[in-house]
C-alpha cells in the first residue's frame, strides 16, 4: 500500500466511520452489566477484577476480528466474490438477530435477575470477559460492518490490525468510564447503578405486536440487501 493510502486510512473518512461503529458497539449491555455487578457486589479486589474482565473483552474483540479480517483478505484474494460473501454474511447475521428479537416480542416474559457466577474472582474475570463478549458478538452488527469496510478498502494487514486494536479499546471505553466513576464517587454511583440494574433485570417485558412487526420488517429489509445482486 502506498504511503498516501495509509495516510488516508489513518486520517480519512474510513477511520471516522470505523470509530463511529466502535462507539455504537461499545454500548454493550452485557459487558456494562458485568462491570456494574462488580462495582455492586465484589468486595475483594473489585478494581483488579474489573480491569481483568475488560482485558478479556478486549482480547476477544481483537482476536476474533483479526481472524475474520485475515480470513476475509485471503478469501478476497483467492476468490473474486470473497468480499461479496463476507458482506452477505454480515447482513444475514443481522437479519437473524432481528427476526429472533421479533419473535420474542410476541410473548411477554419475566426478566431473570442477573448475577456474577459463583466462581468469579480476580483470576477468573479474564475468561469471563472472553465468554461474555464472545457470546454477544453475533449481535455486534457494527463490528462486522467495520471489518467488511476494512476489507473492502483493501488496507494493508498491519494497518488493519492496528485499527482493530483501536476498535477493541474503544469497545471497552464505557466499561472503563463506569469503573472510574464508581471508584471516584463510591456509594452515590453505586446507588444509581443499583436502580438501573433493578429496572432492567427485574419485572416483566410486555408483549408488543407493533414492536415485533417492526423488527420483522427490519429483518426483511436486511434480507433484501443480502439477496440483492
Amino acid at each position: 500500500m502506498a504511503g498516501s493510502q495509509v495516510h488516508q486510512v489513518i486520517n480519512g473518512g474510513l477511520l471516522v466511520g470505523i470509530a463511529s461503529l466502535a462507539l455504537a458497539d461499545s454500548l454493550n449491555p452485557a459487558t456494562i452489566a458485568v462491570i456494574t455487578l462488580i462495582l455492586l457486589t465484589v468486595s475483594h479486589r473489585p478494581v483488579g477484577s474489573a480491569i481483568t474482565f475488560v482485558l478479556g473483552a478486549m482480547s476477544t474483540v481483537f482476536t476474533l476480528g483479526m481472524v475474520i479480517f485475515l480470513g476475509a483478505n485471503a478469501a478476497a484474494d483467492a476468490v473474486g466474490e470473497g468480499l461479496i460473501w463476507l458482506r452477505r454474511g454480515v447482513f444475514l447475521i443481522a437479519a437473524i438477530a432481528l427476526a429472533v428479537a421479533g419473535l420474542r416480542r410476541f410473548k411477554g416474559r419475566e426478566r431473570k435477575g442477573i448475577d456474577l457466577p459463583s466462581w468469579f474472582g480476580v483470576w477468573t474475570a479474564f475468561p469471563l470477559g472472553i465468554l461474555v463478549t464472545g457470546a454477544d458478538l453475533p449481535n455486534a452488527f457494527p463490528y462486522f460492518i467495520a471489518i467488511e469496510r476494512m476489507v473492502a478498502a483493501d488496507i494493508d494487514i498491519p494497518v488493519g490490525l492496528f485499527v482493530l486494536a483501536g476498535y477493541a479499546l474503544v469497545y471497552c471505553i464505557p466499561c472503563l468510564i463506569l469503573l472510574a466513576l464508581g471508584l471516584a464517587h463510591g456509594d452515590k454511583v453505586r446507588s444509581r447503578l443499583r436502580k438501573v440494574l433493578d429496572r432492567f433485570s427485574t419485572g416483566t417485558i410486555k408483549r408488543s405486536i407493533p414492536a415485533a412487526i417492526a423488527l420483522f420488517v427490519l429483518a426483511t429489509a436486511v434480507i433484501t440487501i443480502v439477496l440483492w445482486p
